[in-house]
């Protein structure tokens, strides 16, 4: 992590042999704003349950900017959605996510509101894979567990296709190795005359361990309810396993 190094004071004053013993030095004030950095690799990228690489690896990679509780990020990851019905040449690569917010608390609440703007590079004008998002984030911490609920929101979701909401609980306990064991459900609610389905759920279950401070390694297991896989194919639904190594600076 980049921060704003605090500047150190320094005293020359010549002291008398009955002066008394100098106070100790402040400590220096925390950074205003910080940058940091994240890269990874996984064997399937997964987003709420499918595959945005058609079930094939995907590096991605990312800078947040911190300022008190207000944050702005970038991030970005290979993708493949292969052909498509308004494009069967359909070649999108590439997907970067621009994102701003703040994060209040409320005793041991924490909370994050923000928003999200999901952009494809060489994607097909007709797909209209680009849209926004807002969410509304909570967690709270009780010694090594902490349990969480997410809400995301769309007035045209990916794809153009009508307003959507996604609704998460999830949790994560910490292990007196430093490996975090975490879990999470998921509903994707849909327009099913814009999107072809009202919905589904997905779940996933998983353990982070961190090798070192700045790098760490993650195996999940993902899964959708039977709908999803009807619809989207077992190419982009269904269960699966992904191995993740991910590196922070």
């Amino acid at each position: 992590m980049l921060g704003v190094a605090a500047a150190l004071a320094f005293s020359s004053a010549a002291m008398a042999q009955t002066a008394a013993p100098a106070a100790p030095a402040a400590a220096p004030p925390a950074p205003a704003y910080t940058f940091t950095f994240n890269a990874a690799y996984s064997s399937d990228y997964l987003f709420r349950g499918l595959s945005q690489t058609s079930g094939k690896a995907a590096a991605s990679g990312g800078v947040d900017f911190t300022a008190g509780q207000f944050y702005l990020g970038n991030w970005d990851s290979q993708v493949d959605f292969g052909p498509t019905a308004n494009d069967p040449s359909d070649r999108t690569q590439f997907e970067y996510d621009l994102y701003g917010g703040f994060r209040p608390t409320l005793g041991k609440l924490n909370l994050d509101l923000g928003l999200i703007r999901y952009g494809y590079t060489n994607s097909p004008s007709a797909a209209n894979y680009a849209y926004w998002e807002a969410k509304l984030l909570g967690s709270y911490a009780s010694g090594p567990n902490t349990l969480g609920g997410a809400f995301y929101y769309s007035p045209e979701f990916f794809g153009k296709t009508g307003a959507a909401e996604y609704y998460e609980i999830n949790d994560a306990l910490v292990l007196s190795n430093k490996a975090t064991v975490s879990g999470a459900v998921g509903y994707q609610a849909l327009d099913k005359k814009k999107a072809g389905i009202n919905g589904y759920t997905t779940w996933n279950v998983g353990a982070t361990y961190p090798v070192t401070d700045h790098f760490g390694f993650d195996l999940r297991y993902w899964g959708t309810d039977s709908k999803a896989t009807n619809f989207y194919t077992k190419t982009f639904a269904g269960d699966r396993i992904v191995a993740t190594l991910k590196a922070t600076f």
